[in-house]
């Protein structure tokens, strides 16, 4: 089973908001960390470092397989 590597950047706020940028997918891991590496220095990503995840997914799977709750549903529910 053939693999890919997806690099993420998340910041997280303390309102408990997050930002994500999806970076790209990769071929390999060197890859995918090589783009961490040269992101790493650029403005913005350079004062959070610690946001990047490199996560490897196998191709023709399912990676979420289970259903979901809408995050915005308690806020819709606060303001009635």
């Amino acid at each position: 089973m053939r693999e890919v590597f997806i690099v993420q950047h998340v910041h997280e706020f303390g309102d408990g908001n997050e930002d994500v940028k999806m970076i790209g997918v990769y071929s390999d891991r060197a890859s995918a960390e090589a783009a961490v590496e040269r992101l790493s220095r650029q403005p913005g990503f350079r004062d959070c470092p610690e946001g990047f995840h490199v996560d490897a997914y196998r191709l023709g799977e399912d990676h979420w397989t289970s259903g979901y709750v809408n995050a915005f549903d308690d806020v819709e529910n606060e303001a009635h």
